[in-house]
């Protein structure tokens, strides 16, 4: 079954680019969606713990450059779809979800822009649809094609079983240490941020520099107020579960998608860091160049590292990574040349 809109919030005409606010159907279910602007589609996808609005300078800036932002509340998160079992969190369920939004919207294809979990599974979808998605912008997880070895058994293997933060944010009952929304989603903002100095920052393999201390600011001097409120009142809403199933639903994507092992990216990606970023520190010892990457995603047109910036580069430094974003986006409708 496609997607189909089933109702949309009233725009100013006044604004040449109101955000549209849109419910579609998508396989039986409900999606809370952004729309902006018009042209070839960008579909943006958030991670943990965030809604669409997270995106809502890019959206802007690509609809002013002439593209149509797409932006969805996804599964399991703020006024989308929340099943409760993990095991329908797998990036096959989510690529499905992307795809019919993009049916409901009548939408053949997309470039890709994921963030956190969001890239994950943006990457997941270049994979699983190439005739869907054309090109991927990766912000703040680089892409590791389907091995041998799961993400959470690679981990264990490394000795960080006990010492990742992700295995306790698969327990059962994790969510109630994110309660309430009011304290952790200042704390989640401000610690993964470049804000704190370099000692202090969040260390995902560190427990006593965790998410969720208490942040010494309400909101970041980098971050909009109308946004850290809303986020706040999001998951007061919902709470984390859902939102947590995203890890508990990783070891099912592995399992499914054994078929796709060893299969690379490309088509043209971007992949943007944070160098202050407690992942990109884990992930990048070194700061990876673009041939360090191409190897995994033939595809690569750059690598873009913002220095000074965590884990929100979106908020952190939007108006670059919405720069880089639209010097991509038109570089992709450029003539090709003789191969």
């Amino acid at each position: 079954m496609h997607g189909t809109p089933v109702s949309a919030t009233p725009t100013t005409p006044a604004d040449p680019f109101p955000v549209r606010r849109l419910r579609v159907e998508v396989n039986g279910a409900s999606f809370q969606v952004i729309e902006q602007g018009e042209g070839p589609a960008v579909l943006f996808c958030h991670g943990f713990p965030d809604t669409a609005e997270t995106w809502l300078r890019q959206t802007r800036a690509v609809a002013e450059a002439g593209y149509r932002a797409i932006a969805p509340d996804m599964r399991g998160f703020g006024r989308s779809y929340a099943p409760a079992g993990a095991e329908l969190y797998s990036a096959l369920h989510i690529v499905g979800d992307l795809v019919g939004v993009l049916d409901a919207l009548d939408v053949c294809s997309a470039v890709v822009v994921g963030h956190d979990w969001g890239a994950d599974h943006a990457q997941r979808a270049m994979v699983l649809r190439p005739d869907r998605f054309r090109a991927v912008v990766s912000l703040g997880i680089p892409f590791q094609p389907r091995g041998e070895l799961s993400t959470w058994d690679a981990l264990r293997e490394q000795g960080l079983g006990e010492r990742y933060y992700a295995f306790g944010m698969m327990r059962p009952g994790a969510h109630v240490s994110f309660q309430p929304a009011e304290k952790s989603i200042p704390s989640i903002l401000y610690w993964l941020s470049g804000s704190p100095s370099p000692d202090r920052g969040w260390d995902p393999v560190d427990s006593s520099r965790n998410m969720l201390r208490p942040s010494p600011v309400t909101v970041p001097d980098w971050a909009d107020p109308a946004y850290v409120h809303h986020t706040i009142r999001s998951f007061d809403e919902t709470g984390f579960d859902g939102g947590l199933n995203h890890y508990r639903g990783a070891q099912a994507t592995f399992d499914l998608m054994s078929a796709f092992k060893g299969v690379l990216i490309q088509q043209p990606s971007l992949y943007i860091w944070g160098t202050a970023d407690g992942l990109g520190k884990l992930f990048h010892p070194s700061p990876p160049t673009r041939e360090d990457l191409l190897p995994l995603a033939p595809g690569l047109v750059d690598v873009i590292a913002l220095e000074k910036v965590g884990h929100w580069p979106q908020h952190e430094a939007a108006d670059r990574v919405s720069s880089e974003l639209i010097k991509f986006l038109r570089g992709l409708d450029l003539p090709q040349g003789p191969a």
